[in-house]
């Protein structure tokens, strides 16, 4: 009996001494500017680069850390350059014909404290998605998209994770 007390008064002692909210967004930063993510890319994808960034801001919605905001109410500010997306046979048939294409996306991102004027960091995201060669436009921008919500997610997950 003395040992269940032991261990309930230690349970209890130490219970709050860890906790996991998920989040490691400094406690001082409550809203972040995603301005638009400049497209450097020289693929002449239209529109990719708004794409991009809305699915971007759509994330940190879904993810409420931090509150959106313009650049000149932010606590913080994450902008982004999107240095290439290129395309590369991904699946060759029996008869050495490709089948499916595999697009790659890659995105350069700094995130900044705009509170203590110092940057947190900077890196660089790259993904990908897949179409068949013969599946028209839909395919192709249905695996552009793809691409796009596994960046999003990285940056949401580097920025409000700190893993």
């Amino acid at each position: 009996m003395k040992t269940f007390i032991a261990i309930v008064c230690l349970t209890l002692t130490f219970n709050g001494c860890y906790s996991f909210t998920g989040s490691s967004v400094p406690p001082h930063l409550k809203t972040i500017a995603i301005p638009l993510l400049d497209d450097q890319s020289g693929s002449g994808e239209p529109s990719l680069r708004e794409k991009l960034t809305n699915k971007l801001i759509d994330k940190f919605r879904q993810d409420n850390s931090l509150q959106i905001t313009d650049r000149v109410n932010a606590d913080a500010i994450l902008e982004g350059i999107i240095t290439s997306l290129s395309t590369q046979p991904q699946v060759i048939s029996s008869a050495e014909t490709v089948t499916k294409q595999h697009i790659t996306i890659t995105v350069k991102v700094m995130y900044q404290d705009m509170k203590l004027r110092k940057k947190l960091w900077e890196k660089q995201f790259s993904e990908w998605g897949e179409y068949a060669l013969g599946g028209g436009i839909q395919e192709r921008d249905a695996a552009i998209d793809a691409a796009n919500e596994k960046i999003t997610e990285d940056i949401l997950l580097e920025t409000v994770s700190g893993w």
